[in-house]
């Protein structure tokens, strides 16, 4: 038997990257997957793939900042799938600029996504995994949360928010039998990455023991980790993958 099979997981940010990888790989373990996205055509695209692995998938396109969004989105899930087992919290975005020259608008918008999106999206499923007396929720981080990044004040902002977030959550949901943990990604081969030009790219991988940028499948594999099996007895962990830059 695969290690999440009859599970429901709801996965944002699903549309591309990480979160993509994700979905499909909880479905390879036998999970059953909501593809929560921005746009209905990522979400529906990621959807098709995990139909194409014989698992049940959902497609909603939802803006995980808006409060009435979620809310609504969380009584569709219910409903349809019945239940949910895990949550990961994926869906995040990036405006980088110095300090100097942000705008309030950049700021607003990076804590709003990264942030308060996992605030509402979490709080939305809290009565149903407590009275479950189970479930596992998955906040996505980043190593910038960890150390900081010049120019990226309101991401560091936002995933370090989300990394004490991912502890307050475990020691509130603990009693219950559910966990909360948070993953950091390193530097991630992914639409944001493929940009860097050569130099700062290879700037990036001085910094890298393992020498080489990670694949979103990396980050899915922790993430299954966790879900199954495995994560039954960690809680308010932050599990960095990032090729040993972070030690």
């Amino acid at each position: 038997m695969s290690k999440l099979s009859n599970q429901i997981a709801v996965v944002t940010g699903a549309g591309r990257g990480i979160g993509r990888a994700i979905a499909l790989k909880f479905a390879t373990e036998g999970a059953d997957v909501v593809c929560v996205s921005r746009t209905a055509a990522n979400a529906e695209g990621v959807a098709v793939e995990v139909r194409a692995l014989g698992r049940r998938a959902w497609a909603l396109a939802v803006d995980v900042a808006d409060s009435a969004a979620v809310s609504a989105a969380v009584v569709t899930i219910l409903e349809q799938a019945g239940r949910v087992d895990v949550l990961v919290n994926n869906a995040g975005v990036t405006r980088d600029g110095l300090l100097m020259r942000m705008s309030e608008t950049d700021w607003d918008l990076v804590l709003n996504t990264n942030l308060r999106g996992a605030f509402l999206v979490t709080k939305g499923f809290t009565r149903a995994f407590l009275k479950q007396r189970s479930g596992r929720v998955i906040n996505i981080a980043s190593v910038i949360g960890l150390v900081g990044n010049a120019g990226q004040c309101n991401y560091a902002a936002s995933k370090a928010g989300l990394i004490g977030f991912t502890k307050s959550v475990a020691k509130e949901f603990g009693s219950r039998g559910v966990t909360c943990n948070a993953i950091a990604p390193g530097f991630i081969e992914t639409d944001m990455t493929a940009v860097l030009d050569v130099s700062l790219r290879e700037a990036l991988l001085k910094q890298i023991p393992l020498g080489s940028l990670g694949q979103a499948e990396d980050i899915a594999e922790a993430a299954s980790f966790l879900a199954g099996p495995g994560g039954r007895y960690i809680t308010g962990q932050v599990l960095t993958v990032d090729g040993g830059m972070v030690m």
